[in-house]
């Protein structure tokens, strides 16, 4: 019995024991699984942001590609390069410290030979002064943490820069192979910071124009078709973060960024150059303060060169204002034509009817109206209205529209409405307040009233203001069978090389007269230039049609700010292809229409014919004995190609490089003469005067590395002519 309860006592005892550890387990169960759900549920998402910021970088930005601008034949104005900075972060976990020992020696070597902006002994100071600060960062930190402190420090040794400028994709790969870049990202510490530029292939080419973007990629653009267009071209930001993958740092895209959309552009390049050249040249003659010049396709209001250049400094002159919208000045005799049409069209007078203009001079209101020879005081008596138009009287303009509208002012200027001239509109460069738009008052107008002479002053040019823009669109209509329709820039917006959308030329009046008057008006423009003002325009190769302008500049309540001559025609008179405006402001000598922007005019249009770009204005070819006004520019380059051209232009030359590979040329008198150009083996080549092609071409056959800069033909090369060269040679090529 005694046994039994004794075995009983310790069965209880042993089931008293596992109860208890039943309950203590029980009891740390219970508390794992409240651990798990506070953990879970309660601290997790602040666990899960540390775990995703230990392997997971914040979200950043991925820049869209910015469209590109195109000229009217697909060549490039503008497009966006990336460009890279370089830098180095000396706290990154995979540096070694004898591995950098090793290797910054012949690494800043080559980095002055590269990049010789600094001396092999700074790149390697760089280095040395990067690692150094990075040990001083590292125990900072240290110390910071053991003391429990919430400061915060930023280290200095992280994005060292160690090249000054910024390089291109092509060089980023040759620095990735160097000694010790040619390592992973960890392990080299090297950071190439993507920055997006925007290159323009013909450099100040129509640069106003173009227009420019600001270096800070979020600010978008500052002129030009460039700001006009900034928020299709700019595209749509991605985002992307980075992620640690088994011990490197990649970027994953989280969403993928939408590049711009592309703008073509109606501009010609050729044309464009021809015209900035011819421009540029007459004002450093005439050292004038600015001009400006248009050409436009006739038929389609497509502009094909757009000029407008500021003077700097003396015979230095470069895109500035854009004059062709923003000249808002009065644009003196090319205003004639437009009264000419409207007293015609009404009937007051037909271009055989004379008016008595007398010496030059016509007393109206206690005011002289002059013409521009009345100094001669020749006694010129009766006219006839066709004749005054090619002499640009101002006498004979005045009395016209005077007997027509003298009584009834607002007759005449509610025309000019009716014509379209007063129209405002918008154009493909963003412009600022009032430029771009014309200024046609009426006898009533509350803030400028009519005085007793502005109706006569207002018929030759004055009291009124119209920008070179509309006086071109005008003259278009007059060239175009009397449809007058907006010059435009812009031909198309693209996407992957396909139109999204294309763009005509907005009709402004679909008449601006009846046939007969239209007849008239060029018939009398016709005559301007075979029997008028502007005779130095007429060429021999086609009829060109026009109207000389020349009228004081307004300054300080009178007439003594200069003058500004302009020319306003078309080309040829018959079926006309293109219409010109050529502008010159404040130019130095006696003023004259003709002589001046003329002789740009001219050179614009026998230049295009010369050379054969666009649409070639002449139906059939010039005769074959024609002696040429120009000489074509010929680039000094191979001599094969050079004959392949100028045989095709019928150009003649003399050759005594038959033989040669490589030619300059030389011109004499009607003709070019071509001289062969030998080069040495291993002895730098002057290939200055050169395209790009053949310099390319010349001195990578010498095993030299060429870089390119620039567009145009060679204006520098840094190894001078002459030089002894070694094989792997760099030299910069400056195209200009």
């Amino acid at each position: 019995m005694s046994t039994k309860k004794k075995s009983n006592k310790t069965k209880n005892a042993a089931i008293g024991r596992y109860g208890w550890v039943v309950l203590f387990m029980s009891v740390v169960f219970v508390l794992i699984i409240v651990w798990i759900f506070r953990t879970k549920y309660i601290e997790g998402p602040q666990w899960r942001e540390l775990g995703r910021q230990a392997i997971m970088t914040s979200d950043r930005e991925v820049r869209p590609n910015r469209g590109n601008i195109y000229a009217d034949d697909g060549r490039l104005l503008a497009t966006s390069e990336p460009l890279y900075g370089i830098y180095v972060d000396f706290m990154s976990e995979g540096i070694k410290k004898d591995t950098l020992m090793k290797y910054v020696e012949p690494l800043s070597k080559e980095l002055a030979k590269r990049y010789p902006q600094r001396s092999a002994a700074q790149y390697k100071k760089i280095f040395m002064d990067g690692w150094a600060q990075s040990r001083k960062d590292i125990a900072e930190i240290e110390k910071i943490k053991k003391a429990g402190s919430d400061k915060k420090y930023r280290p200095k040794s992280r994005y060292i820069r160690i090249i000054p400028r910024d390089i291109n994709y092509l060089e980023l790969k040759e620095l990735r192979r160097l000694p010790y870049f040619s390592q992973r990202t960890n392990r080299s510490g090297m950071i190439a910071e993507e920055k997006t530029m925007r290159s323009k292939p013909y450099g100040a080419l129509a640069g106003r124009t173009v227009g420019d973007i600001y270096k800070d990629y979020k600010m978008g653009a500052r002129s030009g078709i460039e700001l006009k267009y900034d928020s299709l071209l700019r595209g749509e930001p991605g985002v992307k973060t980075r992620q640690r993958v088994s011990g490197r740092w990649i970027d994953v895209i989280q969403q993928e960024p939408v590049d711009g959309l592309d703008i073509k552009t109606t501009l010609n390049v050729d044309v464009q150059d021809l015209a900035e050249q011819a421009l540029k040249k007459k004002l450093i003659e005439l050292k004038a303060e600015s001009g400006t010049a248009i050409v436009m396709e006739t038929e389609t209001g497509e502009i094909k060169a757009l000029v407008n250049l500021d003077r700097l400094s003396e015979g230095v002159y470069a895109e500035g204002n854009p004059n062709a919208f923003s000249y808002m000045s009065e644009p003196g005799s090319t205003f004639k034509t437009i009264s000419l049409m409207i007293a015609l069209e009404d009937g007051v007078v037909t271009p055989e009817e004379e008016i008595y203009v007398g010496k030059g001079l016509f007393d109206y209101n206690k005011r002289t109206i002059r013409d521009h020879d009345w100094r001669k005081g020749v006694e010129k008596g009766n006219i006839t209205v066709a004749k005054g138009m090619y002499t640009s009287s101002n006498v004979l303009v005045a009395k016209m529209i005077l007997k027509g509208y003298e009584s009834n002012p607002k007759k005449y200027v509610q025309r000019i409405h009716d014509l379209g001239l007063a129209k405002k509109l918008t154009w493909d460069v963003p412009l600022q307040g009032r430029e771009g738009t014309s200024y046609i008052r009426f006898p009533d107008d509350k803030d400028n009233p009519f005085s007793k002479v502005t109706l006569p002053w207002m018929s030759f040019g004055y009291e009124t203001q119209l920008p070179p823009i509309y006086v071109l669109m005008f003259y278009n209509g007059i060239a175009n069978n009397g449809k007058m329709i907006k010059p435009y820039l812009t031909k198309a917006i693209m996407k992957n090389g396909s139109v999204e959308e294309e763009f005509e030329a907005e009709v402004i009046n679909p008449s601006l007269c009846s046939e007969k008057t239209l007849k008239q008006v060029q018939d009398i423009l016709r005559g301007v230039v075979t029997d008028g003002t502007a005779k130095a325009v007429n060429s021999k190769y086609f009829d060109i049609s026009g109207k000389t302008g020349t009228a004081m500049i307004a300054s300080k309540g009178g007439y003594d700010g200069g003058y500004y001559v302009s020319f306003c025609g078309y080309y040829p008179s018959e079926k006309p292809k293109y219409t010109c405006f050529v502008g010159i402001r404040r130019p130095q000598g006696s003023p004259s229409g003709g002589l001046m922007p003329g002789a740009v005019f001219k050179e614009i249009a026998e230049g295009m014919y010369v050379r054969n770009i666009g649409e070639n204005p002449i139906a059939s070819p010039a005769p074959a004995d024609t002696i040429h006004p120009f000489l074509p520019k010929v680039k000094k380059g191979m001599y094969a190609n050079t004959r392949i051209v100028l045989d095709e232009l019928d150009q003649k030359y003399a050759s005594a490089a038959k033989s040669a590979e490589w030619i300059e040329a030389k011109s004499l008198e009607d003709k070019l003469q071509l001289e062969a150009v030998a080069y040495e083996e291993n002895v730098m080549p002057d290939v200055k005067g050169m395209g790009a092609r053949d310099a390319l071409y010349l001195l990578e056959n010498m095993n030299l590395k060429v870089k390119l800069a620039g567009a145009g033909k060679v204006a520098e090369q840094s190894i001078a002519p002459g030089t002894k060269i070694a094989r792997g040679s760099l030299v910069t090529i400056q195209l200009k």
